[in-house]
């Protein structure tokens, strides 16, 4: 049974993706579905969402696909059939921003001098 939501889950994300790139016009730059968590009744689906521009753009982003849900369900139930047409709820997937957030502090530390990497270097192997 897990591996057919996921199958399912991955053809929403597809699915819902192309519709809503074909439908929809975004502020932001670019507007992803990332990854879709369907419930396994197949009633609802957890459509997580990644935008790349202001905070601004994304909030009027997601006020738009929350406004075109029923539209978007309904173009979703004409390509995917299941026994039920799951309910969309979209969530801003905060997995880029987190990751960039990592990024740029790691970017933001300091190297370790030459002669504390040949200390670390010449250290023995821990052995229990």
């Amino acid at each position: 049974m897990k591996h057919r939501l996921a199958r399912v889950n991955e053809l929403i994300r597809r699915e819902l993706g192309e519709i809503v790139n074909r439908e929809l016009r975004f502020d932001s730059k670019l507007v992803t579905i990332q990854q879709v968590d369907i419930t396994p009744d197949l009633r609802h689906a957890h459509i997580y969402v990644s935008f790349i521009g202001t905070e601004t753009e994304q909030h009027s982003d997601m006020a738009s696909l929350h406004a075109k849900r029923s539209s978007l369900q309904q173009s979703l139930s004409k390509r995917v059939v299941l026994k039920f047409t799951p309910h969309l709820h979209f969530k801003v997937d905060e997995a880029m921003e987190r990751g960039s957030r990592v990024l740029n502090i790691m970017g933001e530390m300091e190297p370790l001098p030459p002669e504390s990497y040949e200390d670390y270097q010449n250290k023995e192997p821990y052995t229990p």
